[in-house]
């Protein structure tokens, strides 16, 4: 894990050296720091990165502005660090691509623990996708090759961040099975990982934007009041 490869976007050059400092301590050595979401999106274009942490608010364009954009290059987990602290700042920027988001002002080492927990995350999928099968997934209108790690919507290809794509082969492969919040961070993200309910809301959000006809009418992944969510497999759809 301490190989990965960190970029820090920040306008604060306090907070990047602090962020730097810590992370160096907990031994992670490759770490780059810019200052603007331009210098962030020109970094991603000539490095791949395995974890990004974002602030919110930068100069000429915000993090969440910047995100969709970052996401186009890199599927590595972003964090976002923001002074806002209402649910509605936190939904949108899980809505645009962020995988984690932080308050300021924050503890450096609760930072560096949901860095740790994001990179856990991100490996455990790369390594389980690498040791699947070839088999695809059938569900109809939509099919998923686990081994490719793509997402086929009607016949085209669907580009789906690691972590959505981890949790909707989940569904995939236990179809017609209802899992509550709970079950589902243990099965996807980990018991150990840090919890909050609007992750797993926005990730079931953002496999319906892809596989859902209609997203405010789900007719695949569904939503069981009071005891979790399944993903529907119908008869007439069959696994190859």
């Amino acid at each position: 894990m301490n190989e990965a490869s960190i970029l820090l976007v920040d306008d604060e050059q306090a907070i990047l050296q602090l962020l730097e400092t810590v992370l160096r301590k907990e031994g992670f050595q490759s770490i780059d720091k810019v200052t603007s979401a331009e210098a962030a999106l020109a970094a991603c274009e000539q490095k791949r990165y395995d974890l990004i942490v974002l602030d919110v608010t930068l100069p000429t364009m915000s993090g969440v502005e910047a995100c969709p954009f970052i996401r186009r290059i890199t599927d590595a987990p972003i964090l976002f660090l923001s002074a806002r602290t209402t649910d509605f700042d936190k939904l949108t920027g899980f809505a645009v691509g962020g995988d984690d988001y932080v308050t300021k002002p924050f503890n450096p080492m609760e930072i560096v623990a949901r860095i740790k927990s994001l990179l856990r995350r991100s490996q455990k999928s790369s390594v389980a996708l690498a040791s699947t099968s070839s088999g695809i997934l059938h569900f109809g209108r939509f099919q998923v090759n686990e081994a490719a790690a793509e997402l086929y919507v009607e016949g085209e290809l669907v580009s789906c961040p690691t972590l959505v794509f981890q949790l909707l082969l989940f569904f995939c492969k236990n179809p017609n099975r209802i899992f509550s919040k709970s079950e589902l961070y243990e099965r996807v993200w980990g018991e150990h990982s840090i919890r909050d309910d609007n992750t797993i809301m926005v990730h079931i959000h953002r496999i319906r934007e892809r596989i859902e006809p209609d997203p405010a009418q789900p007719e695949y992944l569904v939503n069981v009041r009071g005891l979790g969510y399944k993903l529907v497999k119908k008869e007439f759809m069959h696994e190859y």
